[in-house]
Formats: C-alpha cells, sequence, structure tokens
C-alpha cells in the first residue's frame, strides 16, 4: 500500500496569519495533533503540532530558566524560547523544515520517516502542494486491515476512490476518508458511526461498488466530530 490508498485528502490547514488560539480549538475540535501550514496556493510552509504550543504565556508553561543557565545559552535561543511563549500568529511557531513524502511512497517509507524524525504526521505533496496527510492511527488501520488475500493497489484503490466519491455525494456520511480501508478486495470502515441506519447505508454503499468482495464493519457508535472553526483550506 502508499500514501496514496491511505491518506487523508480533505487535509484540516491553515494560513500562516491564523491565531494561536484558534488553531488549539481547530486541534481540540477536530481531534488531531497537527495542521499543516499553507499558503493560498495549497504551497506547504509549515506545521504546527501540540507540542508548539506546550510552553504558552498565557496558563503558565513557558520556559522557566536560572539567570546562572541563561549567561550560557546565546540571545538566539532565549529568544526563539520568547518567541515559543509570547507569539499570536502560528508563522511564528511552525516548524518550517517539514518531513513529507509524495502520494505513491509505500508505507513502508512513510513509517521509516516517522520513526527516524520522531513525528507522528507525515504531509503529503505533489508539486510543493499538500495532496492529503497520513497519521500513525491511518498506519495502524491499514495493519489491522490487512488481509491473508494478497492486495491488488490498483484494483483496491479504484475502489476506494469510487466509495469515497459516492459518500461524499450522501448528506447522510460522515464517515472521514482515512476511516475507509481497503485491502484484498475487503473494504474496512473505522472511526465512530451516528446511528445503526448510518452503519447499514455504508455496507450498501460499499457492496455497490464494483469489485468488493466483503465489508468488514470495526466501527463504534458515538457523537460524530464537530466541524471546524474555520473552514479547510
Amino acid at each position: 500500500m502508499r500514501a496514496i490508498d491511505v491518506m487523508t485528502r480533505d487535509v484540516v490547514a491553515a494560513p500562516p496569519e491564523t491565531t494561536v488560539r484558534d488553531i488549539a480549538r481547530v486541534m481540540i475540535n477536530r481531534r488531531i495533533s497537527g495542521v499543516p501550514i499553507i499558503d493560498r496556493d495549497r504551497q506547504l510552509l509549515g506545521i504546527v503540532t501540540e507540542g508548539d504550543l506546550l510552553c504558552r504565556i498565557e496558563i503558565g508553561t513557558e520556559r522557566r530558566r536560572s539567570r546562572w543557565s541563561e549567561w550560557f545559552l546565546p540571545n538566539s535561543r532565549l529568544a526563539a524560547d520568547y518567541i515559543e511563549a509570547h507569539a499570536r500568529r502560528v508563522a511564528d511557531i511552525m516548524t518550517r523544515e517539514v518531513a513529507s513524502v509524495g502520494e505513491f511512497a509505500t508505507l513502508g517509507e512513510i513509517s521509516d520517516l516517522m520513526e527516524t524524525k520522531r513525528i507522528k504526521r507525515v504531509p503529503i505533496v505533489s508539486g510543493g502542494k499538500v495532496a492529503g496527510i497520513v497519521s500513525r492511527a491511518d498506519l495502524l488501520k491499514a495493519l489491522a486491515s490487512h488481509g491473508t488475500n494478497a492486495p491488488d493497489e490498483e484494483s483496491d484503490r479504484s475502489i476506494r476512490n469510487r466509495l469515497v466519491a459516492e459518500l461524499r455525494n450522501q448528506a447522510w456520511s460522515h464517515l472521514s476518508e482515512p476511516d475507509i480501508v481497503v485491502s484484498g478486495g475487503v473494504v474496512h470502515f473505522w472511526g465512530v458511526v451516528g446511528s445503526d441506519e448510518e452503519r447499514r447505508a455504508l455496507r450498501v454503499a460499499a457492496e455497490n461498488v464494483p469489485g468488493v468482495r466483503d465489508v468488514e464493519d470495526h466501527m463504534i457508535s458515538g457523537p460524530l466530530r464537530p466541524g471546524p472553526l474555520f473552514p479547510v483550506v
């Protein structure tokens, strides 16, 4: 499997002028731990993660260094600490050197990148523009969905694309794209479903896609995720 087979295409991203407070709200409401920062042309500028928001003056968690230790630190390090604690815009705290891969990177390549860089998510870029994102959870879903039948990447990708396109046209469907994994012709549904009717409708939609051999339901019932506080860009 490759990035294009598991990635989220509707990426929750933000422009560089977004406030730190707003980005924190989006992470909470969308239950995500990182947000790519992009320009008007969707070019990747950086990424903001939970770790970038931990040392903040508003909640008393800014870095506290003794006067003695400050003598041995360069001014650039002390200035960076100040920015981290006081900056209002995400442009000032985002990580600019972002580890990213293309759409056809293998899951093995993505896993190696996550391990070596100690990161939880990898933006997927095409022509410098953000095309999707793959998280650790997406790799786990792919692992848990892997069956005994040898997967046909092209066939599985076609099935997933057709199913995603069908569900996007249905007002009742709230399942996110990374919660749909296809392996060996078997459609696996993950995530949260709002009702038994929606659960059955998802199965019916999958069964009507040519090439689907079976449908496996791993979903749990519960409240649906709230939408973003600002539009997905």
